[in-house]
Parts: C-alpha cells; structure tokens; sequence
C-alpha cells in the first residue's frame, strides 16, 4: 500500500508514532476526484475513512497542501499519507537493542515479529517499534530477517553512510552464523557444504530448488545432539530467500517448526505458540568508516 518516505528528500508530513509517511505516485487514468481514486486504488479502505483522513490534512501533495475529497486528479502528481490499521493483533516478544553508535543500531529480533509495515503489520513491527524507541525517521534496515526466524539484525541510522555498509552485503564480506533445531541427519561427514539452485516457488512467498548452475551455498555443522533434535550451526555463503530452511528441507531435516518446508500449512495467522526453531546468531565484519572487528551476539537460544 504506497511506499513508505525513506531517502526522497524530507517527506511534508512528519513521522507520527513510528510511522513515516507512504507516498504515492498517481498513474495514468481518468477519475473524476481524489477520492474516487483513493477508494478504487485501496478497496480496504472505505470512503469514510479516507473523508476523514483528508479532513485531519493527513493526505496531501508534495509540497504539503492537503488534498480534499474534491481536489483534482493530476497525473504524475506524488501524495502522502500515513498507513493506518483498524486492528493489530499485539506481539508478546520484546526486541533487544545490543549496540548503537552514530550510524548503526543492531538489534536482537524475536520470532514472529515481522522487519518492515506489510500486509497486517504496522506498529507491530521491528522498524516501527525501533523508530518510536529512538524517535529517528532516517532508521532502515541493512538486511532483513523472516519475521518466523529470530536473531541479530542491523539498521542504518545515517542516510549518508547507508551505501557502506549495505555494500558488505553485497559484497558477502559479512560473516553470519546461524543456529537451528532439525532431526538428526545420518550418514554424513560434518562439517560439511551444501550447493543448490534455488528460484522462486509455485506459491509467491516459497522457494524451490532446480537442476541447474548453484547459487546458493551453505557450510553445515553440528554444535550438539539432544535426545528430540540435533542443535546444527549454520554459516549461509549467499544469501537467498528462506535458503537455511530450504536446505534442510532438502537434506530431509526441514527445521522444528517450519510451516513453509517441505510443505506450506495452512496459515497460523496470531498463533505463537510453535515458534521456528532458527536463530540469526551472530554477525561479524570489519567496519567500512572505522577499520575496526564488529561481532554481534543474539542473546536468545533455541
């Protein structure tokens, strides 16, 4: 719903409870108004609602008029507005925040706390959460984590040394190790690597495995064996989409838990009761602007 005002320039509305402004660019078409447009491009929201955001001034150009019911629609204009949800189911976990300095927060995410706003979250949400926390509208993460896995993660403050750190991902200089609780997998040496070619699944939120030229690499070891489950230690080489879970899955040790691999269940929706036994560990990299070795420990454990 719209994109969330995040290095465009200062948005004209200012962030309001943790939440930044979406924006929207209007696309070729004929309406009549507005809000004959708001109501046919946001079906969830109904005409009231968008009446009376527009008269609190919460929908408004560029350059901060507020737009009206009435007002015209121009092509090309770009509109603000703030994402609202009538109903949020609260989630019982609490973040940890474990370093901050001026350009990083790195942060202990628990299960079922999803990174960004999407679909059915909004206040509930690690980036939302943090922004009402620090009160700091520049705050974006540097990489994501599945809202099912918990575990350390880091966010930008600064707009300026975002690029730097971004590209330690990209570059994979990062070294990230992860924890899971699988069944105990026979018959093979540890520690040891898995390849495959992962490409989007038939279902749009899944990934499959292919024949083909790898892209996707995994170092796999074990920490302990428990009577139930075997704790593995996971270091992923890339970093696809739901890789850890799909590799297991592959391996036929899909982890504890896991309602995507091998088979999507149907959706728990506010169920918290069997969280995913995988946990984001521990990253480690050389900082780009200081030069200086940054390890960061989850506090959780599986």
């Amino acid at each position: 719903m719209g994109r969330q005002q995040q290095g465009h320039g200062k948005a004209p509305l200012p962030m309001r409870d943790g939440v930044a402004a979406s924006y929207l660019w209007l696309p070729e078409g004929q309406w009549p108004d507005m809000l004959t447009f708001m109501v046919q491009r946001y079906p969830d929201v109904n005409e009231a609602s968008w009446r009376e955001r527009m008269a609190r001034g919460d929908v408004v150009d560029a350059d901060g008029t507020p737009l009206h019911p009435a007002s015209a629609y121009r092509r090309g204009m770009r509109i603000f507005y703030y994402r609202e949800l009538e109903r949020e189911t609260p989630i019982p976990f609490s973040e940890q925040i474990l370093f901050q300095d001026e350009h990083l927060v790195v942060v202990d995410k628990p299960h079922f706390l999803p990174m960004i706003p999407t679909g059915r979250f909004l206040h509930e949400t690690l980036l939302v959460r943090l922004k009402k926390t620090l009160g700091e509208e520049e705050l974006t993460p540097i990489h994501r984590l599945d809202r099912e896995t918990a575990g350390v993660v880091i966010f930008s403050r600064r707009q300026s040394s975002r690029g730097a750190y971004q590209s330690m991902f990209q570059k994979r200089v990062i070294e990230k190790e992860y924890e899971a609780l699988a069944p105990r997998l026979e018959g093979r040496e540890f520690p040891f690597t898995y390849r495959s070619r992962m490409v989007d699944g038939d279902k749009f939120f899944l990934m499959r495995e292919e024949p083909g030229e790898p892209n996707s690499e995994t170092l796999i070891d074990v920490i302990e064996h428990r009577a139930d489950a075997t704790l593995y230690r996971l270091r992923p080489h890339t970093g696809r989409k739901h890789q850890l879970r799909v590799h297991l899955s592959s391996l036929g040790i899909p982890i504890v838990n896991d309602a995507f691999y091998p088979v999507a269940l149907p959706c728990k929706q506010d169920d918290v009761s069997q969280p995913l036994k995988l946990l984001a560990r521990a990253i480690a990299f050389t900082d780009p602007l200081s030069g200086l070795r940054r390890e960061f420990a989850s506090a959780r454990s599986l």
